[in-house]
């Protein structure tokens, strides 16, 4: 930092003191003004930055002491410099614990003040370096609403900034709760379509006929109750992004109309025959392993290509869990804002259980944990009994017993499922997942009792 950028303002209510100063000062290189009082102090430095406050002690009205008090709430960073020619222990400390620099006994060599100054200039200096240094550091570990200090996430949001600044297909593979929605909005917020709309659709959640006419619109009349021309998610996401999630579970036939979308970037809305042409960016997301799918013949090899251009893996959270830290904080202060509660911290033992969990739901399931803890919570410091860890039947033993990730998933489903008293929109609330994909799961794992206790619950 050169001279001439750092300010200091003079308050002493004597004139020649003033004048000789500021001299000094400016000679030194410094931008130097002055102040006849207390009140004009307080005035300059309300509308002013200021780097260095040198103010005398003994003034009329207001003295140093009370200038210094106000300084330090106005500029809290503007470093004050007392002077007096009265100088006691007591005036010392006073000036000290208001939070002073330094103090210079009346009358003192001006060389010792340019010295003092020198001193503070560059200990400011100090100070800026190592905010800058930190809010780098924080920027490293974030990408966007993502907070990550592992080495396999940082590779991930450097692919990430590099495809956003493309128009390139992107697939984006991961365990349920990983944050591929996430990443797919952060992209899109990095990419030149930022202002435009990002439109997202979960592919499992409805019918092929629903979902057909979701992603393409349809024409009046096109089935039993379209009364009106509708636009479909395509045309809505004109000029910016579409977020196809769940990619995998898509039919054979939508399969095709996706393929042809991307190809040609043009579709007809169902029950017409005029095509529609769009200028879409799609990102697309799945759970599957869509190489096995490819190979079963559930998902067409050519539809994979055209996704697979720039592929991003989003790894498990127990792969990485020295972001659970850093995740926790995030959450706490995030969802704390959300809901109007003040939290301190999370305790050292409660941190050392969140650490130790697996996490089979990911970054949803720590979110979920941690916000009902915060809902929950007695005092402002997170203890571990304020945080519930869902552990289903035989969970406890993974690490003796290993077990595939279907099997991990279907122990997790049925212990949300009985921790919610067999209700399927709470648990589908705490799982993060619509209702119609957790009736999916349900039947996929053959959870049959849980499913007849569901069905006679609700006659009752």
């Amino acid at each position: 930092m050169n001279s001439a950028a750092t300010r200091i303002l003079i308050v002493d209510d004597e004139e020649i003191i003033r004048e000789s100063l500021s001299g000094w000062l400016e000679k030194d290189g410094y931008t130097v003004a002055t102040a006849v009082d207390g009140p004009a102090a307080i005035a300059r430095l309300t509308g002013e930055p200021w780097s260095i406050l040198v103010v005398d002690m003994k003034m009329p009205g207001m003295d140093g002491l009370q200038v210094l008090e106000q300084a330090r709430k106005i500029r809290p960073t503007t470093a004050v410099v007392v002077m007096t020619a009265y100088a006691t222990v007591d005036t010392a400390v006073s000036a000290m614990k208001l939070g002073a620099y330094d103090y210079l006994v009346k009358p003192f060599d001006p060389e010792e003040l340019s010295l003092m100054i020198q001193k503070i200039v560059r200990e400011q200096a100090l100070v800026r370096d190592n905010e800058e240094l930190r809010r780098a550091l924080k920027r490293e570990c974030r990408f966007r609403d993502l907070v990550s200090k592992s080495a396999a996430m940082h590779a991930v949001f450097e692919l990430a900034r590099t495809a956003a600044r493309t128009q390139s297909t992107i697939l984006i593979t991961g365990e349920s709760g990983t944050g591929k929605e996430l990443l797919a909005r952060a992209i899109h917020a990095e990419s030149p379509r930022a202002k435009r709309p990002f439109v997202a659709v979960s592919c499992a959640a409805l019918t092929e006929t629903l979902l057909e006419s979701e992603l393409f619109g349809h024409e009046r009349g096109a089935f039993t109750g379209a009364t009106v021309r509708r636009r479909g998610n395509f045309e809505t996401a004109d000029g910016g992004t579409i977020f196809l999630d769940e990619i995998g579970d898509v039919s054979p036939k939508l399969q095709v109309d996706l393929l042809r979308v991307l190809e040609e970037r043009r579709f007809c809305r169902v029950g017409g025959s005029e095509p529609v042409t769009v200028d879409v960016r799609v990102i697309a997301a799945t759970n599957r392993d869509l190489a096995k799918a490819i190979a079963d013949g559930s998902f067409r090899d050519d539809l994979f290509y055209r996704l697979n251009v720039i592929p991003i893996t989003m790894p498990p959270l127990r792969d990485r869990k020295e972001d659970i830290p850093p995740l926790v904080e995030h959450l706490v202060e995030r969802i704390g804002a959300e809901l109007g509660r003040k939290i301190d911290g999370v305790a050292q033992e409660a941190m050392a259980r969140l650490t130790a969990h697996d996490y089979p739901g990911n970054v949803r399931e720590l979110r979920n944990l941690v916000e009902r803890a915060v809902v929950c919570a007695r005092g402002s410091v997170l203890q571990a009994s304020d945080f519930t860890l869902p552990v289903a039947p035989g969970l406890s033993d993974l690490t003796s017993q290993p077990a595939s990730l279907e099997a991990v998933e279907k122990r997790h489903i049925a212990a949300i499922l009985a921790q919610s008293n067999g209700n399927v929109s709470a648990a589908a609330r705490i799982l993060d997942i619509d209702r119609v994909t957790l009736y999916n799961k349900i039947r996929k794992y053959g959870l049959r009792e849980v499913d007849s206790a569901l069905e006679s619950s609700t006659t009752r």
